[in-house]
């Protein structure tokens, strides 16, 4: 968690960019494309940089690189962390579910193939995709102005990992505060076999709805419950 100060610190910077070491911070080719040409960040402009491991600083920009104006900061590491799990839908929804739950600080995505998942990617098409949501969630932590990079991880096969999960499912019970991590289904629903291995159900409504609908939903309650646990 990062206090007030040091959020409105962030919230008025020029630019959020991550970097490789705060302590000797230096923006890549591309970073430096988006931060002074789209940006138009200039000379003499405060940003600040983060790791993405909770580490951050302010800094001054300059033609000739980045001036540290302050000490490394660092972020309260949250003791209990949230987690959404999600059947990979078509198309670039994955790339949409990723940059929305990582701006709302989702601290770990998991992707899903489901007993009736119709998308389902091969080891090499996987890491291609991993990537790419890898690079989505970098370039959407410096839009929120975050400071905790969530992992990703998987395709998993979703029997591995729902035992330790809430699956949502219409008929459930109400998210509980206690709740850290909610796995979505596929558009066809869980199946029999899935449902028995959840540690238990939960609703997110009275609708049926999209796997990123249900996934955006999952991150608001989870994220709100853990800021909740963690406030003074």
């Amino acid at each position: 968690m990062i206090d007030e100060g040091g959020r409105a610190m962030l919230r008025r910077a020029a630019a959020h960019v991550l970097v490789d070491d705060v302590e000797a911070p230096a923006v890549e080719d591309a970073a430096a494309h988006h931060v002074f040409r789209v940006l138009r960040v200039r000379d003499g402009d405060v940003i600040t940089v983060t790791d993405g491991q909770g580490r951050w600083r302010p800094c001054r920009a300059s033609a000739s690189g980045l001036e540290p104006l302050d000490e490394v900061r660092k972020a309260q590491v949250p003791t209990q962390t949230c987690a959404v799990a999600f059947a990979i839908p078509k198309a670039d929804r994955p790339e949409w579910i990723v940059q929305k739950l990582t701006e709302l600080g989702v601290d770990r995505l998991v992707l899903l193939h489901a007993d009736r998942s119709v998308v389902r990617w091969d080891p090499d098409r996987a890491d291609r995709h991993v990537a790419k949501l890898r690079r989505v969630a970098a370039e959407a932590l410096q839009q929120s102005r975050g400071v905790w990079l969530p992992t990703i991880e998987g395709p998993v096969v979703a029997s591995d990992v729902l035992s330790g999960m809430v699956v949502a499912e219409p008929g459930g019970r109400s998210l509980a505060e206690s709740d850290r991590s909610v796995a979505i289904g596929p558009e066809g629903g869980w199946s029999d076999a899935e449902l028995a291995l959840a540690s238990d159900r939960i609703t997110l409504g009275d609708h049926v709805l999209r796997v990123e609908t249900a996934a955006l939903t999952a991150g608001v309650h989870l994220v709100a419950n853990r800021d909740r646990r963690h406030a003074p």
